[in-house]
């Protein structure tokens, strides 16, 4: 499979080639891997473009989009999501719908009413989620690369257990227009990809103003490709105390890269920040109580498919029910702590920890020009090995907190067998030049290969 970067260099007849084959690749893989919803259609329009993978939350044009949700087959999108129309003004086209977790609600891509994706490195392990599809499908080489979202670590997480590059933006880089809505002051599109350079051109690509979206910020889209720099140093902050919750693979890949970095000419820093269990709360109870808002609306009414039932309760309350349980919890849950009573007790609280969270890392970065620090706190688990609600939310701790503060942050493989293990560089705000550099460097370094042949 040629990365982004080489298959920008081709012909036309050599890309309509390319989607011929992946074709055929993704319905060989189709039973086994479960990351694509259905296999693409090759279509007139999008001749010569270069095919993308499309998490199926992010609206294309007159495409199906589901959000792997009973809730919502049958719907059509009237529009595209900015980050669409750019990779088409960029000469690339949305290519297929990638499996995720209902709505983005899940750490595994187990919760979809389309059943479960499997890791191309062994599918009796998880891809993680919510992107899961979207990772395994460019581990697998079934895809490019794709665009997925990132509300607790959704791009990160799935990443670094398929061993791909994933890059979260900062919030407002990317406009969110066309993303169906889970956590609004939390989620952002960015891409998943083969390796950095890839990374860093679909962020060039899909960056930028949008009028469309009053949380997008009014900045020009990045130009991060034509200055990736391998040989620049840092000052890199490391969190040991945050590790402790840490596997001891996950701990020894960590040590181990840090010694590379140290070698390749980085300054390493001690620092110490808030427990993570105060990110796990903080996190979790803001971004339930705004999915308990944002889904609302899907009613049967104003969006979703109508149920049946003799009166307007009953419709209400058949349609609803076709959520799956992991979005009814966190739509009760959210409710509750915004309810008459808790809303001072749980949210207005949660939003001072958050502000907590976001002053300790410019704290941080007073010093140190990014920290460095598990992507997740295991390899990835086998299926149907999370049996609770709470083991699936610790899976987040070192990637919610970015978040909670709007960073950037990068996920890159730096163990690749026998399962990977991926670590993440966190920066200041708006400075993913400096993270894509240093994450650059250390993929030169390691010198892993970028993509598992399924």
């Amino acid at each position: 499979m040629p990365t982004l970067k080489q298959a920008m260099s081709l012909k036309p007849h050599e890309i309509e080639n390319l989607k011929h084959d992946l074709c055929k690749k993704i319905e060989s893989s189709y039973k086994e891997l479960n990351a694509y919803i259905q296999t693409p259609k090759i279509q007139e329009k999008d001749k010569g473009k270069i095919p993308i993978l499309i998490k199926d939350n992010i609206c294309v044009k007159d495409s199906p989009l589901t959000c792997a949700s009973n809730i919502l087959h049958g719907y059509v999108s009237p529009y595209s999501a900015t980050a669409i129309e750019k990779l088409e003004q960029s000469n690339l086209c949305a290519f297929g719908r990638a499996n995720m977790d209902e709505f983005g609600m899940g750490s595994t891509t187990e919760k979809s009413c389309y059943g479960r994706t499997k890791n191309p490195y062994s599918t009796a392990i998880v891809p993680g989620g919510s992107s899961g599809g979207s990772a395994a499908a460019v581990a697998a080489g079934i895809a490019i690369a794709s665009l997925g979202s990132d509300t607790g670590g959704s791009i990160r997480q799935p990443a670094s257990y398929c061993g791909v590059v994933g890059l979260k933006p900062s919030y407002g880089r990317v406009s969110r227009y066309g993303l169906v809505a889970y956590s609004s002051s939390l989620e952002q599109i960015g891409p998943i990809t083969q390796n950095v350079e890839d990374a860093s051109l679909l962020l060039d690509i899909i960056s930028g103003k949008c009028d469309k979206d009053s949380t997008c910020l009014q900045n020009d889209s990045t130009s991060t490709f034509s200055k990736l720099n391998p040989n620049k140093t840092f000052k890199i902050a490391v969190l040991e105390e945050f590790i402790e919750k840490a596997t001891k693979e996950v701990q020894t890949a960590y040590y181990d890269t840090i010694k590379v970095l140290d070698s390749i000419g980085h300054t390493i820093f001690q620092k110490k920040m808030l427990n993570v269990d105060y990110h796990i709360s903080s996190y979790y109870i803001i971004a339930m109580a705004e999915a308990s808002a944002n889904l609302a609306r899907f009613d049967g009414i104003r969006y979703g498919k109508r149920a049946e039932g003799e009166n307007l309760r009953e419709i209400y309350f058949n349609s609803r029910a076709q959520f799956g349980d992991e979005v009814k919890k966190r739509i009760l849950l959210g409710t509750f702590v915004l309810s008459s009573g808790y809303y001072d007790a749980y949210y207005l609280k949660a939003q001072k920890v958050r502000s907590i969270i976001k002053k300790q890392y410019e704290d941080i970065f007073q010093d140190c020009d990014m920290i460095f620090m598990p992507v997740a706190p295991s390899v990835a688990p086998k299926c149907n090995a999370t049996k609770t609600s709470l083991e699936m939310y610790l899976s987040d701790i070192y990637t919610i907190g970015v978040n909670l503060a709007g960073l950037p942050a990068i996920s890159i493989p730096v163990v690749k067998k026998p399962l990977p293990i991926g670590m993440q560089f966190i920066g200041r705000f708006l400075d993913e030049q400096n993270i894509l550099n240093a994450a650059f460097g250390l993929e030169r370094e390691l010198g892993l290969s970028t993509t598992h042949k399924f």
